[in-house]
């Protein structure tokens, strides 16, 4: 059974918490580098750390995963509650939030560990759909604003994400393609944009997030 949210935790020590969070960046690296079965030695190397410090703040590789994907989660609720609390306008809060989503790299990290992660976690499912509920509000109210066109989808910004956010082919440096996606996102963005008179509507189908969820036999891909 999953843990519950919101569940009351003693807070960590300064110096376990920036453990904690050097190997959760370190294990998304290297899950997206080499897949869900890295070697473990490898993420406590990457994060600086001990392999018995790793073990000490999770206690095995399901442990593990769950936390990066979590953390992962709750970043891009955290950011797209800001975005939506701070921006002047709706679509202006988009914009923001996909930005900081290709620097988080969930579109990265969720399609690699997609069989590992623990979606009937109750922790999981919360934060997750807390930050699904906010990113269709902002569809709907971008699209009511007029400035975002009316036939795009939250399934559709979900789904660019986790394209920009797949790492390049080849030997191009990691910063030389983040910079790329976040170049390839304007561009993108220029192209949610409504526009009067706009000659050509979208092909393709139109995914919502319930499709998601039920595409792969109930597997949930967890969009952005």
């Amino acid at each position: 059974m999953g843990q519950k949210p919101n569940a009351a935790r003693p807070p960590l020590r300064a110096d376990a918490r920036d453990n904690r969070n050097r190997i959760l960046a370190a294990a998304g690296e290297v899950f997206v580098e080499q897949g869900p079965g890295a070697p473990l030695e490898e993420i406590s190397k990457r994060a600086g750390t001990g392999i018995a410090t790793l073990y000490r703040r999770f206690p095995d590789r399901k442990a593990l995963t769950r936390a990066v994907a979590l953390d992962a989660l709750q970043r891009t609720m955290d950011e797209v509650t800001r975005a939506r609390d701070e921006e002047p306008t709706a679509f202006a809060a988009l914009t923001r939030y996909m930005h900081r989503v290709l620097d988080i790299r969930i579109g990265a990290v969720f399609p690699v560990l997609l069989e590992e992660i623990p979606f009937e976690d109750e922790e999981i499912a919360a934060v997750r759909d807390e930050g699904v509920g906010i990113m269709q509000g902002l569809v709907a109210s971008a699209q009511q604003e007029g400035d975002l066109r009316p036939d795009v989808t939250h399934g559709d910004i979900g789904m660019l994400l986790v394209r920009l956010s797949r790492p390049l082919p080849g030997p191009l440096p990691r910063e030389l393609t983040e910079d790329l996606a976040h170049r390839h996102l304007d561009l993108l963005i220029d192209g949610l944009r409504a526009t009067a008179g706009r000659a050509q509507a979208l092909g393709g189908p139109s995914l919502t997030f319930d499709d998601l969820q039920s595409i792969g036999d109930g597997q949930d891909t967890a969009a952005p």
